[in-house]
C-alpha cells in the first residue's frame, strides 16, 4: 500500500499550497477593488480545499489518490493562472505555490 511516506513530497506541497491560498484569499479581501479580486478569492478557496483533500487521501494511502491528485493539479493550475494576473505579492507567492503543487500532483496522478 502506498501511504504517507510514498506521497510525502506531494502532501507537503499540498499543505503549503493550501496555507498560501488561504493567506492569498484573506489578503485579497483587503485590496482596494475587492470585486476585481472575486475570481482570485474563489479559486484560492477552491484550491485550498482541494489541496487539503488530496493531502488527506494520500496520507490515508487511498486508492483514489491518483484521481484526487489529477483534479488537484488542474485546480492548482487554474488558481496559478488567476493569481499570476495580479501584481501584488500575495498573489505572486500563491501562483508559485500553485505551480509547484500542480507539478507534484501531476507526477502522482
Amino acid at each position: 500500500m502506498k501511504g504517507y511516506h510514498y506521497y510525502k513530497t506531494c502532501i507537503d506541497a499540498c499543505l503549503r499550497c493550501a496555507a498560501i491560498c488561504n493567506h492569498c484569499a484573506s489578503a485579497c479581501t483587503l485590496e482596494d477593488d475587492v470585486k476585481m479580486m472575486a475570481a482570485c478569492i474563489r479559486l484560492d478557496m477552491e484550491c485550498a480545499e482541494t489541496c487539503y483533500a488530496a493531502a488527506k487521501l494520500m496520507s490515508f494511502g487511498s486508492e483514489n489518490s491518483a484521481d484526487i491528485c489529477r483534479i488537484c493539479a488542474k485546480i492548482c493550475e487554474l488558481c496559478r493562472e488567476e493569481c499570476a494576473k495580479h501584481d501584488n505579492e500575495h498573489c505572486q507567492e500563491c501562483a508559485e505555490a500553485c505551480r509547484e503543487c500542480a507539478e507534484k500532483c501531476a507526477a502522482m496522478a
